[in-house]
């Protein structure tokens, strides 16, 4: 039911070169067949895959995104997923060439599922949709290539006709974005209590801004220090270098802090492919469920045929400031360190189902445990870094509250953004939209917030017995369980 995040994410790699049938006869047969066989010996495992088969029925059978999203069916024309070096390249070749050739079915179904998708998801979405054709394999013969073009261009112009026509309101409702959210991550959500720990969460990460900032320039104005501060970054070529060297720093710090069980393995940084590069940044680990290979640690150096302007604006995200908390994030004890331990986690289901609140708020809430432990602790610019990336992540969560329980309009969303996490124009309209097609974007901060919750049941359940080494490596026994269920970890840890 999720077949392209699992080829990728897990390592699946039966489904290459396979899409989803997305068809409306194709969802029903999917959700038919949810639930067959016997319950897991293990009742944790059984939990956690019931929230996942939970989640399938509302998102299919009651939601209906497939016919409201079109995020939904990107996956089937995604052809970056066999750009990792996770097998040989002419292996990944066939799989690419297999995947374009069903472009056209892919299409199909989605032009057929694709009959309620409102104005602003459609416009958000349009660009994402277009890129598809930016890297497409050079050694496929030409009537394939011809039909996936067209099939694209099907797609697309029925996307544009939805951006013109469609419904102008994107809310879920606040039910349905409750339970969107909650389902998969084995617990209820309330949404009014979440928004108020949101506003709480701005609140307290400004008042640690405004602290960090003092310390770079006790009289200097916030926004104007910000705005100075985002500017002193290596020019397009030094990205990677230094992106690289900040690797080994993080790797060091995690090691002398024993912060997690495993940070084995290799991990590289090198530019995204340019099938990659919507991407400032991101992990392309070594999944689960494949042979052992290198990490990619992918960062966006700008297109040097771009307006100087647009350069730097890009390169902002690589600052002196931002750029060591991006890779305490992508690399460890995020993403990376996450996951060489759900290379060791013990069953199918802790590799396989990876609770995206759990993946995303594990990373985030390693950023500020680095900053508290005392990561850089003589630069304070790493501290404003963490702030302001903690301030994008928590302006998300209030952003997809907002919009999709009809509390804000995308326009509100942007301003949000604008006067909460120091985005201008273009960028904070993006982060506004994305709450339209992306509505539990919002779990960067909830995830983070629920682990630092459950750390601190763990140490008034373990009390002296408590540390972080031993928090952590319970949470990862786990693999990416979801939030409902961490209190498994207390448990058994």
């Amino acid at each position: 039911m999720f077949l392209g995040e699992v080829r990728e994410s897990a390592g699946l790699h039966e489904y290459d070169g396979q899409i989803q049938d997305l068809s409306p006869d194709g969802v029903r047969a999917g959700l038919a067949r949810l639930g067959d066989g016997p319950a897991l010996d293990d009742p944790h495992d059984e939990a956690h895959l019931a929230a996942f088969e939970a989640h399938m029925r509302l998102m299919y059978g009651e939601l209906e995104l497939h016919r409201r999203n079109p995020s939904v069916h990107l996956p089937n024309f995604d052809l970056s997923c066999y750009d990792r070096d996770y097998a040989p390249q002419a292996d990944r070749d066939a799989a690419k060439r297999a995947h374009l050739a069903r472009w056209p079915e892919a299409a199909d179904m989605a032009i057929e599922s694709l009959d309620a998708v409102s104005a602003p998801v459609a416009t958000a979405l349009l660009g994402s949709v277009r890129g598809l054709v930016a890297s497409l394999p050079t050694d496929v013969p030409a009537d394939v290539v011809s039909a996936a073009l067209a099939a694209h261009a099907r797609l697309t112009a029925q996307l544009e006709a939805a951006a013109q026509s469609g419904p102008p309101d994107a809310a879920l409702g606040a039910g349905a974005l409750a339970r969107l959210m909650g389902v998969v991550e084995a617990t209820q959500v309330d949404l009014g209590r979440l928004s108020e720990q949101a506003d709480a969460e701005r609140d307290r990460l400004m008042a640690r801004l405004r602290e960090a900032c003092a310390r770079v320039d006790p009289g200097a104005d916030v926004r104007s220090l910000i705005r100075a501060l985002v500017s002193d970054h290596p020019d397009a070529e030094g990205v990677v270098a230094q992106a690289q060297a900040q690797v080994d720093e993080v790797l060091a710090f995690t090691r002398e802090h024993d912060l997690v069980p495993y940070t084995d393995g290799e991990c590289r940084v090198s530019p995204a492919p340019e099938s990659r590069r919507w991407a400032m940044a991101m992990m392309a680990w070594a999944a689960p469920e494949e042979d052992d290979a290198p990490s990619s640690y992918w960062v966006t150096p700008p297109d040097p045929a771009w307006p100087a302007h647009e350069i730097e604006e890009w390169l902002q995200v690589f600052s002196q400031a931002t750029l060591p908390a991006i890779t305490v994030h992508e690399v460890s004890p995020g993403h990376f360190a996450h996951g060489r331990a759900l290379r060791r986690a013990p069953t199918p289901v802790r590799r396989i189902l990876l609770s995206p609140a759990f993946v995303e708020g594990w990373a985030h809430y390693v950023e500020e445990l680095c900053l508290d432990l005392g990561f850089r602790a003589d630069d304070p610019r790493f501290a404003v870094g963490v702030a302001i990336e903690a301030l994008v992540r928590v302006t998300r969560l209030a952003s997809a509250i907002g919009v999709h329980t009809g509390a804000m309009t995308v326009a509100d969303a942007a301003a949000r953004f604008e006067a909460d996490a120091f985005l201008s124009g273009p960028a904070a309209l993006s982060e506004a939209r994305r709450a339209t097609f992306d509505p539990t974007y919002g779990r960067y901060t909830w995830g983070k917030l629920a682990i630092r919750d459950t750390r601190e049941a763990a140490k008034h359940r373990w009390g002296a017995g408590y540390s972080h080494p031993r928090f952590h490596k319970a949470l990862f026994d786990l693999g990416a369980p979801p939030l409902g269920l961490l209190g498994a970890a207390i448990d058994r840890g």
